[in-house]
């Protein structure tokens, strides 16, 4: 190598690649290489849950005096200790009939049956794992619906700032009429509401306490299921004993409302992908959402639409799944349902709050070239339609209209010239409003003349967007509360167990 250019030429770092100059987002890089995550452990998962229903079940029974709060007490400060260790004791233990008994065996075995044997009173495995299922899916549920929640946010900041920003809407891949980039993320922001409202009603039944529905047929025992479903942030109870054992529809529903989301996020980071070819681009990103090549000193790849694309499919495979394992099952407890079906959601809904932080990542960070955006919208004769509409108006036909300017657009074409001129040929002109230097045809005026049918003129956007600011506050409003509910539980939890376990000797 020349002896100055290996001076000058910087020690690459891994962040500066000459072409570009920072890291990648530190949360991309999370989602990207999710691959070097810690690996989830889901055994602890699965016994911290079920120590959590444990607690609120003995206080219950406590209050209730169906066992003594002496007993309650030290069972509680033997579950604390557990937990405290990472429930290593209980993993150390074999577990031939499953994880729950292994877990009740132990505290038997320390406590004898006399303490250790009273816990289950009341339940059953059935109603437990119902239990610990919802549990478990508000913390995949939660994340995802928090992050499209964000998504929406971002789209509709940047449908305001960018409402005035013309560009081309396109069809088949063609420029099709003059829009605003605002108002093409007015209507993905339309659809990622939707989003959110259909996993905000998906995640109801995250909401219903199943706990003392016994195996299928209660108990007879007279517990107090509304009291253990206030300590673990449940709004009501279970209505009927057969559908709280037998029910999953919640990791049906949820699956289903992320595929949909992962659906439409997938469908927009091809249209960016589109926008931010270097042949024609109409969008930038920044450095540190773009990557580079380890050969190609040139590049910078828009690799999180990517992710975005790849990923965006996980919840739809789950969902087919996790239905075709319950439709083996009949409508009771049954493994299909509690485990082969579920065991799908969590990766489901995992995959597609990933690929909702990517998009909202890149629309936070995608700057529009407006001057390149009103210049392909000039390019592509996308004031063709208005110009026919004006001549309907004038009282031609529309057909006859579409053809005379359909042929006019033709001859522009060949000739290389925009159509302003287009406009100027005798059959156009002769019926077509509009002043000599052709101002009324373009692509800004057009737009903002088609303020009819949703579009982007006049006060359309601005409308829409008011209405769905109104729409976005009351469903943030709604995942706030439930997120405060699912919180308080716990904290109020913590209180109930601290006072119970005074009671110990």
């Amino acid at each position: 190598m020349n002896r100055r250019i290996a001076e000058t030429a910087p020690v690459t770092d891994g962040v500066d690649t000459g072409r570009l100059r920072t890291a990648l987002n530190t949360e991309a890089h999370r989602i990207v290489y999710d691959q070097y995550r810690p690996v989830a452990d889901s055994l602890g998962e699965e016994l911290e849950l079920i120590s959590e229903v444990d607690r609120a079940h003995l206080v219950m029974l406590a209050e209730r005096g169906i066992v003594g709060a002496a007993q309650a007490a030290v069972l509680l400060k033997e579950i604390d200790g557990l937990r405290a260790e990472g429930f290593a004791p209980v993993r150390a233990r074999p577990m031939p009939r499953g994880v729950y008994l292994a877990y009740e065996s132990h505290l038997v075995a320390e406590l004898g049956e006399e303490v250790g044997g009273v816990l289950h009173t009341g339940r059953s495995r059935n109603d437990l794992n119902a239990t610990t299922a919802r549990l478990r899916a508000r913390r995949y549920a939660g994340p995802l619906m928090e992050a499209v929640r964000e998504l929406a946010e971002v789209l509709l900041d940047r449908a305001a700032a960018y409402r005035m920003v013309t560009m081309p809407a396109y069809t088949h891949g063609q420029p099709a009429v003059p829009i605003t980039y605002g108002h093409y993320l007015t209507g993905v922001a339309s659809a990622v509401l939707r989003g959110l409202r259909d996993l905000l009603d998906a995640a109801r039944e995250l909401d219903v306490n199943p706990l003392g529905a016994g195996a299928v047929g209660g108990t007879s025992v007279p517990i107090d299921p509304a009291r253990t479903g206030e300590l673990l942030g449940f709004a009501t109870v279970a209505r009927n004993s057969v559908d709280a054992v037998a029910s999953r529809d919640f990791g049906l529903r949820l699956l289903s409302a992320a595929a949909v989301v992962g659906v439409a996020a997938s469908r927009v980071a091809r249209d960016l992908t589109f926008w931010t070819a270097e042949e024609n681009p109409l969008l930038r990103l920044a450095d540190d959402l773009v990557g580079s090549s380890s050969m190609m000193p040139q590049k910078r790849n828009p690799f999180l639409l990517e992710h975005i694309q790849g990923r965006a499919a996980a919840s739809l495979g789950g969902f087919t799944a996790a239905a075709s394992a319950m439709a083996t099952a009949s409508y009771t407890n049954a493994i299909a349902v509690s485990g082969d079906a579920l065991r799908h959601l969590w990766p489901g809904l995992r995959a597609t709050t990933d690929v909702v932080v990517l998009l909202r990542l890149v629309v936070a960070g995608a700057e529009p070239d407006a001057e390149r955006m009103l210049r392909r919208a000039v390019e592509g004769y996308t004031s063709a339609t208005y110009l026919a509409e004006r001549l309907v108006v004038a009282g031609v036909p529309f057909r006859t209209a579409h053809h005379l300017v359909g042929q006019s657009v033709t001859a522009a074409h060949r000739a290389g010239v925009p159509l302003t001129e287009a406009a100027k040929a005798p059959e156009i002109a002769a019926v077509a409003p509009g002043d000599a230097d052709g101002d009324w045809l373009n692509p800004t005026a057009v737009a903002e003349a088609c303020a009819y049918g949703a579009g982007p003129g006049g006060s359309s956007t601005e409308r829409a967007l008011g209405e769905m600011r109104e729409e976005f506050d009351a469903l943030a409003a709604e995942l706030a509360g439930r997120a405060r509910r699912w919180a308080g539980g716990t904290a109020l939890l913590d209180v109930a167990t601290g006072g119970a376990t005074a009671a110990a000797p």
